[in-house]
Parts: structure tokens; C-alpha cells; sequence
């Protein structure tokens, strides 16, 4: 892909809000070079959504978030994509990777409380027959997500001196 291209999925993926106007600004072109190059971009599905990045901490809105690791035995002829498929198909289901080292895919799931999301792992991704085992880890706080700082901060960095 071109340097051009790389520029323009870096400022949407920085504010998708942003313009073909604006990022032609940005980047000293013109404007219908840079929407040609957005539709391309949607075409090949590389820019695949736009979406917000959203503090739920901030809106009064119960959300339990968990990562599951979960390790798996893959499918002969299709590894671990016939898994990954079936368990990102679950509505609870919001991000599937797979990962190197412990264990084979880190699952993110949101419910509405603990309880809804301890019953999907017992009642629908560890009896799946590949699933050798699973591990929870509930999300307490998030701090950072995808680059966006969640903690209002005004500190006063600097030294104190006193006499």
C-alpha cells in the first residue's frame, strides 16, 4: 500500500470524524483524490468501520467486560479459523484474537453482569468440543483504549522546592 493511503488511514483511525476536506488539507492534496482513495479503501476492506471510542465509565450504563484466554485444539484442514469463526459469531462476542504463547485466543465478551458472563463461558464457549480450557479475567478499570487517555489529569508535574 502506498504512503499515501498509510497517511490517510492513520488520521481516520486518529478521528474518524474527519473530512476528505480536511484530511486533503492535511495532507496537501485535493479533496476527490482523497475520497477516491477513502472508497478504494472501503472497497478492499481495509477501512472496514468507523466507530467511536467511548468512556462507559463516564455514562451510567452496567457493563461487565472479561478477556477469556482460551486454549484449543484446531481443526484439521482449517487450524484454528473454524473455532475462532464459531465462537465470533456469539453476539456477546466482541473481539477474537488469535495469540501466541499460553494459550490460543484471547476473547473479549461484555455483559451486563458478572453472572451473564460467567453463564456464556459455562454455557457456550467451553462446551464447544476444541476448547481445552478457558480463563476469565474481568476488566475492573479501563485506563487507556485504543491511544484515548481516560483519566481526567491536571497534575502539576513539576518539582517542589522548599527552603
Amino acid at each position: 500500500m502506498d504512503q499515501f493511503k498509510n497517511q490517510i488511514l492513520e488520521l481516520l483511525r486518529e478521528d474518524s470524524r474527519r473530512t476528505p476536506a480536511l484530511i486533503a488539507t492535511m495532507l496537501g492534496s485535493d479533496e476527490e483524490t482523497v475520497r477516491s482513495a477513502i472508497k478504494q479503501l472501503e472497497e478492499e476492506r481495509v477501512l472496514v468501520k468507523y466507530s467511536a471510542v467511548v468512556n462507559w465509565g463516564k455514562v451510567d450504563e452496567n457493563k461487565v467486560t472479561a478477556l477469556i484466554e482460551v486454549q484449543i485444539t484446531p481443526e484439521r484442514g482449517r487450524g484454528f479459523d473454524a473455532i475462532a469463526e464459531r465462537i465470533y459469531l456469539y453476539p456477546e462476542v466482541k473481539t477474537v484474537y488469535l495469540m501466541s504463547g499460553g494459550y490460543d485466543l484471547l476473547v473479549e465478551v461484555e455483559g451486563k453482569s458478572l453472572m451473564e458472563v460467567a453463564a456464556f463461558v459455562s454455557n457456550k464457549l467451553s462446551p464447544i468440543e476444541s476448547v481445552l480450557s478457558t480463563k476469565t479475567h474481568f476488566i475492573l478499570k479501563k485506563y487507556k483504549q485504543d491511544g484515548v487517555i481516560f483519566e481526567d489529569h491536571d497534575h502539576d508535574h513539576r518539582l517542589v522546592i522548599s527552603p
